[in-house]
């Protein structure tokens, strides 16, 4: 068995900021009410006027992860891209990448499981590194929210909470023992699926059908969410997810030296950083300027911490989400 460990990292935002007081131009708003509510101050949303989509910034993203492993594009034998808002229904954003980096016929896998997606695909990708199959994999998380976002005071509660951007790690072959990827944990719970979704346009609810409805009361191509009862699943899970890690590698919650939540709430994130008593030097939390990237969120946010110096060689690092599924996990890492 090799091990897999992190040897480049890269994110990209759109450069259009948004801020909370824009948002006031098309909803009742305010910024103390989305702030109070959610931390954050600001998001990127994709400018229409640019070619950005999810697999551009993807691929912006994966170049600079690249480069900084050292390697080139012809070195990459495998594509992970996790993401629930891809150009097109079909095919997904994984072979789109492939083609726009000019990569040989490798073969790419799209993860679709929303907010955790990013560390369902990196579980995927340690796998096939750590069975020999591949040497080095592109791992990508990407989402493009804004395109799809009900921008009135109607959708405020879902709106005023998602950003756009991507991220990505190369996760390569190691033969050094202890350290890399050590551990990874996934679980789901379908019986919650309704509570944080978007009904169509799917096969249960195909396009034909909402066209023939002509109902301009129809919310079901929006997202939807039950905020309440996302935050008290959220904070049961993510510690579970985290203890488990742990518990994995006979590590204990103070030998935490950096953990990276899912940016889905910063009150989440505060709530579980008290739980587990690590201190802000511990805890890297980005969604007041970026808000929640689905997907995306857990590698931006990484790769910022890293890019900051927050993240040290042998450091304990601790990644973990929570979302729509519901589904959650962790992925624990010696750096």
């Amino acid at each position: 068995m090799y091990n897999s460990k992190i040897t480049g990292l890269g994110y990209y935002v759109p450069e259009n900021v948004v801020t909370n007081n824009d948002l006031k131009e098309f909803m009742d708003t305010s910024d103390e009410w989305i702030q109070e509510r959610t931390g954050i101050k600001e998001r990127r949303w994709i400018d229409p006027k640019t070619d950005d989509n999810t697999s551009s910034m993807g691929a912006k993203a994966a170049r600079i992860a690249i480069e900084r492993a050292g390697l080139t594009k012809d070195d990459i034998d495998f594509i992970v891209f996790a993401t629930l808002s891809p150009d097109m229904y079909f095919p997904g954003g994984g072979v789109r990448v492939q083609d726009m980096l000019e990569m040989p016929t490798i073969g790419a896998l799209d993860v679709r499981n929303q907010c955790s997606g990013f560390i369902y695909a990196m579980s995927v990708a340690d796998q096939f590194i750590k069975t020999g199959m591949y040497k080095n994999i592109l791992v990508i998380g990407a989402e493009n929210h804004s395109g799809g976002l009900e921008k009135s005071t109607r959708g405020r509660g879902v709106t005023v909470i998602f950003g756009d951007g991507a991220g990505a790690a190369i996760l390569s072959r190691s033969e050094e023992k202890g350290k890399g990827i050590l551990s990874s944990h996934l679980h789901s719970e379908g019986s919650h699926a309704r509570e944080l979704m978007l009904d169509g346009p799917a096969t249960g609810r195909w396009v034909p059908e909402i066209i023939a409805e002509n109902n301009p009361e129809d919310q079901s191509y929006f997202p939807y969410m039950n905020g309440q009862f996302v935050f008290k699943h959220a904070v049961v899970r993510f510690s579970e997810a985290i203890v488990e890690g742990l518990e994995a590698n006979n590590l204990k919650k103070e030998d935490i030296d950096m953990l990276i939540p899912h940016q889905a709430n910063l009150r989440i994130a505060q709530f579980i950083q008290k739980k587990f008593g690590l201190s802000d030097d511990k805890v890297h939390n980005n969604i007041q300027k970026y808000g929640n990237t689905t997907a995306a969120s857990v590698i931006i946010a990484l790769t910022e911490a890293w890019e900051m110096g927050k993240i040290k060689d042998n450091d304990l690092v601790v990644l973990a989400a929570f979302g729509s599924g519901f589904t959650w996990g962790s992925v624990v890492i010696r750096w």
